[in-house]
């Protein structure tokens, strides 16, 4: 479903010039949540960036559904964002003044749907994690997990095939955490089933996908929890 081949990425240029991705081969099928982590600094955002559709590689390509980019300037690609890559952050980025529905709701409007569309994808998109009886809630009034639960909503409006996850448990205790996981694995099923790539810096969630990635020196490569948390990954984030 995504395919990255041979993507590379430097910032600066001359003796200043910091090559951070250096060549990275990965792959995602229909309904796999997959874990990236490494060590801080070793270009994770980076990477999700580029898949995402908001920085360009300097070479490399990425397969994603319909989608042919890579080294394309992210102006090209709204298309992309609007209906191919959703994302999830550690911050919810949720307007306080809008109910649940509506910050659904208006993610898709600016996209271009319809307002009765926007709303009736949105209702779904609720529903689907969880929250059909929280659709009239503000912000305010939610927990931090459902607040998530609502940017995961927002993210899946428009039947996206992608999810790119950052650090999307970071600002929730244990047990919602591995609440969020569960939704993530829930959503990777069925005949909708999405994929899902999460960076995190937590190796017991990251052991709990279906596959764990370690970015290090500008490569990617299976990974299992001693070899991300140990010394001779410096300790990932």
């Amino acid at each position: 479903m995504l395919r990255v081949s041979n993507l590379k990425r430097g910032f600066g240029s001359g003796a200043t010039r910091l090559e951070v991705l250096e060549g990275i081969d990965l792959q995602l099928e229909k309904g796999e949540l997959v874990a990236l982590m490494g060590p801080s600094g070793c270009g994770k955002s980076t990477l999700l960036n580029i898949i995402g559709g908001l920085l360009e590689a300097d070479s490399g390509s990425i397969n994603l559904a319909s989608f042919d980019y890579g080294t394309d300037h992210s102006k090209k690609l709204v298309d992309l964002r609007r209906r191919g890559v959703g994302w999830i952050f550690q911050d919810y980025h949720l307007l306080d003044h809008l109910s649940a529905l509506d910050n659904v709701a208006l993610a898709l409007e600016l996209s271009g749907l319809e307002s009765n569309k926007a709303e009736t994808q949105a209702k779904l998109a609720l529903e689907r994690v969880g929250l059909g009886d929280r659709v009239t809630f503000k912000p305010d009034e939610l927990s931090g997990g459902q607040r998530q639960r609502v940017a995961i909503a927002r993210a899946i409006a428009g039947s996206r095939p992608l999810l790119l996850a950052d650090e999307p448990t970071g600002n929730l205790d244990i047990q919602t955490g591995e609440e969020i996981l569960a939704l993530f694995k829930e959503l990777c099923q069925g005949e909708d089933a999405l994929s899902i790539l999460m960076v995190t810096h937590d190796p017991v969630l990251a052991s709990k996908a279906d596959r764990m990635l370690l970015l290090r020196n500008g490569k990617v490569a299976a990974s299992d929890v001693k070899e991300a948390w140990g010394e001779s990954a410096g300790g990932a984030r």
